[in-house]
């Protein structure tokens, strides 16, 4: 979704700024009604595509929403330093 958004738009979602159990509880109610899930990320759009710390949060809550949030993408960036 993002690489769409970013391609057509020149936006992409900043997920830190997205609540994990709005996501989770719209994401259920997008196939009988899209406009809760289109609101929460409309509102977590932002200009900065080519930010890697949005980006890098992204991956990290991405893990939280699988519940896989026992390591932080930034701690594996920082062993490669």
């Amino acid at each position: 979704m993002d690489q769409a958004l970013k391609k057509n738009l020149g936006v992409c979602i900043d997920w830190s700024l997205i609540n994990r159990n709005d996501y989770l509880n719209f994401m259920e109610l997008s196939p009988i009604n899209g406009k809760y899930i289109k609101s929460l990320l409309k509102d977590g759009l932002t200009d900065k595509i080519y930010d890697r710390t949005v980006y890098m949060k992204g991956i990290d809550r991405s893990y939280e929403y699988e519940e896989e949030d026992t390591i932080s993408i930034f701690d594996i960036d920082k062993k490669k330093k």
